[in-house]
């Protein structure tokens, strides 16, 4: 898997706590993440998703008006090209089974428990980007394959 430049990634924090949301942006910059947004609740992230395009979201689950789950099957209907693929990973003090099954189910690109740490908070970026730029890349070969490109 090629390397990621972190300094050149779009990152989008939806959280309603606001601490957390600190301490997440701290450990973005931390490990070199420049452009960074937030968002207080799922209903303000969607509208961001669409204004900012971010290269990878993360999302608490439990916030009103709008939850995480309701938020990623937001994302996921959205009509706008490659929007709906933007990797979103959840962020949740729980690891109840429902959640992970949904978050299966409904094309989550990663599930980090908190608290989150640094290494964590890496890994699954390295995770979703890497898998994300992959399935990129096996539908553009797909495409030159049919002669379609």
């Amino acid at each position: 898997m090629a390397s990621i430049d972190y300094s050149k990634l779009r990152v989008l924090v939806v959280e309603d706590d606001a601490f957390t949301r600190d301490l997440i942006r701290k450990v973005l910059k931390d490990i070199g993440v420049r452009s960074l947004s937030e968002s207080a609740n799922g209903k303000d992230g969607l509208m961001e998703v669409v204004r900012t395009r971010p290269d990878i979201v993360f999302c608490d689950i439990h916030m009103a008006p709008m939850n995480g789950r309701q938020f990623l099957q937001a994302v996921r209907g959205i009509k706008v090209k490659d929007v709906n693929r933007t990797p979103v990973v959840f962020l949740t003090a729980d690891a109840d089974i429902s959640h992970v099954r949904f978050a299966k189910e409904h094309q989550v690109n990663g599930y980090l428990v908190k608290p989150i740490s640094l290494t964590k908070l890496r890994d699954a970026i390295d995770l979703a980007i890497g898998n994300a730029n992959a399935n990129a890349q096996r539908e553009q070969e797909g495409v030159a394959e049919n002669g379609l490109s």
